[in-house]
């Protein structure tokens, strides 16, 4: 019993006081972290306050620009930004919610009415949480509101912007007799307007920007220069058709027409838009001036672009390197007709834009585009008229289909401007020229990669040629390397032709904006996050990983282990285990870039432990198997071994399976649990030296003892037999019908024997021919009827034949 008991009531005092004390504490920590959750509060409430703000701007501006198409798009993207912000502030919220509603249940429900009250440190503590959580309720009502409000004004522009569009392809003018009218005397205005306002232009230029003027398009013309040329040296024969191949492959030819239509429109497309930059920096243009000389650019490059293409694919010059195989005359009929289609639907581009900037009349704009639409569509009823196609009976229209989809885009284009929707018959007509020259671009390119992704296709090539000697690389990698250059360039012209299709089909740039926003955030399967753009950063980066590993292999292999003078056997185990390394490496680096969570593996590892005891078992033998193989390294690469009823020397040693080649020049793949679980026989695992054994029957009646001599010096007068240790000719036996003789010799290298043994044979024999002895093989005995002797002992064995 203690000496002073301790009365219960104090027992009971002392309790309390430490209860008080330790809710005091967990109080006092409770304020601390309230302080930075009461921040967070506050921060994010200001944050939805001035989202609120935005909103209210946005909103103003869509009733302000209701018709402007690409103000709308841009109001999208803001509003899509503020969704975003919205639900980032709700989410901020989160932890500090978990936070109040973990103690919240820690501290349990408050007293009921009866029940003895609790103390004031615990209500209030409660009170205090319970405040929180409501004001933090309150904001993320708030970012909810915002997230519907912005999701009412998003579809309120989307409805918008399709009534802008169909208030533009729909719309129908009245086409009649007095609109002619109209049209010819609001052109001759408009015309003397315009030729007045360039007149006066050109000569303020002339009187106080000339030098300025010509030295912006002396840089611009340089500049342009320069990426021609460069681009016929990095293109080599693939820029234009060589005239000297009188049979160029469809690489060849499909190459000429890629590079000679997309490397002068880009010289031409830098020149022109760095001539207006310049002109534009250096005071040149004025403000009509330049919009008007900017839409003349644009229509120039355009125009430019096509009749190139045209002209390429249908070569009307050169019949060999055409891509279609017309007619010579239809070729240049077809390049004339696309190329006067191009100029059509340029100039009505260019009179549109020049009207719009000075607020022309109606009239005026819809009589141009009438003309120009109505001329498009004849052009394209010509281009179906021709008779591409020639043959022994005759000339030949197009092929059904695409002949009735001529007709159609022709009917497409007339029909509506002479019923009054000039507006859609000038969308179509557009979606004929340029859109068809884009499509076309589009197939050349894809065309041309699968081309150089054909067997050998590259290698063919000038530009193959070089690679092959510039890199010292085989036919095999040369291959590889074009198949890697034609994904690429396949990704390449989709990446470029695609959103340019879709910005013809009325589609604006801040669309393909949002989408893109959209891919790399990406969308939601079960708890894993796919991201298009993560996996597309996840494959480079691990292309990046692997090319870098090789690098890092062949230099540490042909540097540093080469210097060394390392072993053969040693260079190959540190190079795959370097490699495996690396590739390990890379793959983890590209998961998580990917978005994939690298703690998750850890269940895909238990899920796949089941598998791996039960199916993958062999699988997993041999990869431990050749991790022993690698590190206790029995034999190496060169090694000459012997695995059961495999005789051969080891090409490779992977973590699965060992690579032999026998002497038969057959390659057998063994699993390495078998080389780990058997006896392998190595010849050369310390060195080379090896023993040659040579079997001889000797007829009874020779002279033993100067066949024994005679053998010796045929032996010892051999260069690559060894003098140490010295060769040996053992009386093995009395055979049943001969004397049995073997001569044993030791090579330095073991790889010599079959020539050091061919060798041996036919001196043997010389010596048994000068000498005069008698070789005997027991059935030759057997018929002679030599004498037969029973041996007096058994010869004791053969020594084994690898040391």
């Amino acid at each position: 019993m203690h000496p002073n008991p301790v009365p219960p009531r104090q027992v009971q005092r002392r309790l309390a006081a430490a209860f008080l004390l330790l809710l005091a504490f967990l109080s006092a920590a409770a304020a601390q972290g309230a302080a930075p959750a009461s921040g967070i509060v506050a921060e994010q409430r200001g944050a939805i306050e001035r989202l609120g703000a935005r909103i209210d701007v946005l909103e103003r501006d869509i009733r302000d620009e209701f018709d402007n198409d690409s103000r709308l798009v841009d109001i999208r993207l803001e509003l899509e930004g503020i969704t975003r912000e919205a639900i980032g502030s709700g989410v901020a919220f989160r932890p500090r919610l978990s936070e109040i509603n973990a103690r919240l249940t820690e501290l349990g429900p408050a007293p009921a009415e009866g029940d003895p009250p609790e103390p004031e440190e615990i209500r209030a503590e409660r009170q205090e949480l319970l405040a929180e959580k409501a004001q933090i309720n309150a904001a993320i009502g708030a970012a909810e509101e915002l997230s519907l409000r912005v999701g009412g004004l998003l579809e309120r522009v989307s409805s918008l912007r399709r009534e802008l569009f169909h208030e533009l392809l729909f719309r129908r003018y009245a086409i009649d007799m007095a609109l002619f009218g109209e049209v010819v005397d609001a052109f001759r205005d408009e015309a003397g307007e315009v030729a007045r306002s360039v007149s006066a232009w050109l000569s303020f230029v002339a009187r106080f920007k000339l030098q300025s003027a010509l030295l912006a398009a002396l840089l611009a013309l340089g500049a342009a220069t320069v990426i021609r040329i460069a681009g016929r040296r990095l293109a080599g024969r693939l820029f234009a058709p060589d005239l000297t191949i009188l049979e160029p492959t469809r690489l060849q030819r499909l190459g000429a027409a890629f590079w000679a239509t997309a490397l002068p429109s880009a010289a031409l497309a830098v020149f022109l838009t760095l001539a207006w930059f310049l002109f534009d920096g250096f005071g040149v243009l004025r403000g009509d001036i330049g919009a008007m000389l900017a839409a003349l650019f644009q229509v120039i490059g355009v125009v430019y672009f096509v009749h190139r293409l045209a002209r390429m694919i249908l070569s009307p010059g050169l019949p060999e390197w055409r891509l279609i195989a017309v007619d010579s005359r239809a070729a240049r009929l077809l390049v004339a007709l696309i190329s006067a289609m191009a100029v059509f639907t340029g100039l009505n581009t260019f009179l549109s834009a020049v009207y719009e900037l000075r607020g022309s009349p109606l009239s005026l704009t819809v009589g141009e585009s009438l003309v120009s639409t109505v001329v498009t569509g004849v052009l394209v009823s010509l281009i179906a008229l021709v008779r591409p196609f020639s043959d022994g009976n005759g000339r030949r229209h197009w092929p059904p289909v695409v002949r009735g989809l001529l007709f159609l885009l022709a009917a497409l284009t007339i029909l509506p401007a002479l019923f009054g929707y000039v507006g859609f018959a000038r969308f179509m007509s557009r979606q004929v020229v340029l859109t068809g020259a884009i499509l076309a671009t589009v197939y050349l390119g894809l065309m041309f990669a699968r081309a150089i992704a054909e067997e050998g296709a590259l290698a063919a090539t000038r530009t193959g040629r070089w690679i092959e000697r510039r890199f010292r690389i085989d036919g095999h990698r040369l291959d590889q390397l074009a198949l890697v250059f034609s994904v690429l360039l396949n990704l390449a012209v989709l990446a470029v032709g695609v959103p340019l299709i879709f910005l013809q089909w009325g589609f604006q740039w801040g669309d393909l904006r949002a989408w893109a926003i959209r891919a790399a955030e990406g969308f939601q399967v079960g708890t894993f996050r796919f991201s298009p753009l993560g996996l597309l950063i996840g494959i480079l980066l691990f292309a990046l990983g692997f090319l870098l590993t090789r690098w890092f292999q062949r230099w540490l292999d042909n540097t540093v282990l080469a210097r060394g003078r390392v072993d053969a056997g040693v260079r190959n185990s540190v190079r795959l285990v370097v490699g495996y390394a690396g590739l390990a490496i890379a793959g983890l680096v590209a998961l998580s870039a990917a978005g994939i969570n690298l703690a998750s593996l850890a269940l895909v590892a238990g899920a796949l432990s089941l598998g791996i005891g039960f199916g993958l078992q062999n699988i997993v033998n041999n990869f431990v198997s050749g991790l022993i193989l690698l590190a206790e390294r029995p034999f190496k690469v060169g090694d000459w071994i012997v695995a059961g009823d495999v005789t051969g020397t080891v090409r490779r040693i992977s973590v699965r399976a060992t690579e032999i080649e026998t002497f038969q020049r057959q390659t057998v793949i063994l699993p390495n649990s078998e080389l780990i679980n058997s006896a392998v026989g190595n010849w050369t695992h310390r060195n080379r030296l090896g023993r040659l054994d040579i079997r001889l029957n000797a007829a009874y009646g020779t002279d033993m003892r100067r066949l024994h001599h005679a053998l010796l010096e045929v032996a010892r007068s051999h260069p690559l037999v060894l003098r140490t240790p010295e060769p040996v000719v053992a009386f093995l036996n009395f055979g049943a019908t001969a004397l049995e003789i073997e001569m044993r010799v030791f090579l330095a290298d073991v790889f010599t024997q079959t020539e050091v043994q061919n060798e041996l044979r036919f001196r043997i024999l010389e010596a048994f021919e000068r000498e005069g002895f008698e070789m005997l093989t027991p059935p030759r005995a057997a018929v002679e009827g030599k004498p037969v002797l029973a041996p007096v002992e058994d010869a004791p064995a053969p020594e084994p034949s690898a040391t």
